[in-house]
């Protein structure tokens, strides 16, 4: 290729990644600006401490936190024991050409493009009407649970099989346990993967309406115990923009909570996955 036209198709090939770039980062400044514009003007520390009103349209949204903090809290405390365990035997003791392993991946990946509201009716019939669980907080951590273990459980597993073979090489010379090799080298060494795979399971949670319609329910009162209906901050969302007249305004101000929720959430889930790192590699 003469250089002339090589130096053209690297100017070309630049534009466009940067191109690509500018567009991401262009599409998340205009709708971080469009909720921050309609969602300012109702946000006040009454909104976040008080009951909805009026079905949402005053008020605040004290019972809609509480209760998206329960189910999010019920579907990791599932998610992160079950996915890790799954990930650790696919990653560490079946390989990749294992019958078994084979069939697990493959229904992870079917499992993972499964729409949400085939979650929602399979948790409405199990959860809520065989286990007798009803609309509740705990059937709709529990059906949340369900949704994002396939994509805890690939990240997960990738984060692990990315780790060199060195480090377990040396942990075997020096005759370490597997147990102990996972626990003090692998685990450590893959905690970016981990930590990418809770950030995409919490934010999938938080964002997730069509499941919990079936399994939460849409009460909006203060929850008292996990067994007991509840509403989360997206089916808010949805119930303001799409059933209640004027209540717009209330379903801006809640995606911009529901946003900062998350930014908080991540930013919490990367300082305590850094703390235990480090008192991992001192311990």
């Amino acid at each position: 290729m003469p250089e002339p036209r090589a130096r053209v198709m690297d100017r070309l090939s630049a534009i466009l990644i940067w191109g690509v770039a500018g567009l991401v980062a262009a599409s998340f400044v205009w709708l971080v600006g469009n909720v921050l514009q309609h969602g300012l003007a109702q946000l006040s520390f009454e909104f976040v401490t008080a009951s909805p009103e009026d079905a949402g349209r005053g008020g605040g949204i004290a019972p809609i936190i509480v209760s998206t903090l329960i189910i999010v809290a019920i579907c990791m405390a599932v998610t992160v024991p079950v996915g890790l365990g799954t990930a650790i035997l696919l990653a560490e003791f079946l390989s990749g050409s294992s019958r078994l392993g084979r069939l697990v991946r493959r229904s992870l990946d079917v499992l993972a493009s499964v729409p949400s509201v085939v979650f929602g009716l399979f948790g409405n019939a199990v959860f809520c009407q065989m286990l007798g669980m009803g609309f509740s907080l705990l059937s709709g951590g529990l059906t949340l649970a369900c949704m994002v273990l396939p994509f805890f459980i690939r990240t997960a597993e990738e984060g692990l099989r990315a780790v060199p073979k060195d480090y377990r090489m040396a942990a075997a010379s020096l005759g370490l346990s597997h147990t102990g090799t996972l626990a003090h080298i692998l685990i450590p060494a893959a905690m970016p993967g981990l930590l990418a795979g809770f950030i995409l399971s919490v934010s999938r949670s938080l964002a997730e309406t069509a499941a919990l319609i079936f399994t939460s329910g849409y009460v909006d009162r203060m929850p008292s115990s996990l067994l007991e209906s509840g509403r989360t901050l997206s089916v808010h969302i949805y119930d303001l923009s799409m059933n209640v007249s004027g209540g717009d305004g209330m379903a801006y101000s809640s995606a911009l909570v529901l946003m900062v929720m998350l930014i908080v959430l991540n930013r919490i889930a990367m300082w305590l996955s850094r703390k235990w790192s480090t008192q991992r590699v001192v311990a």
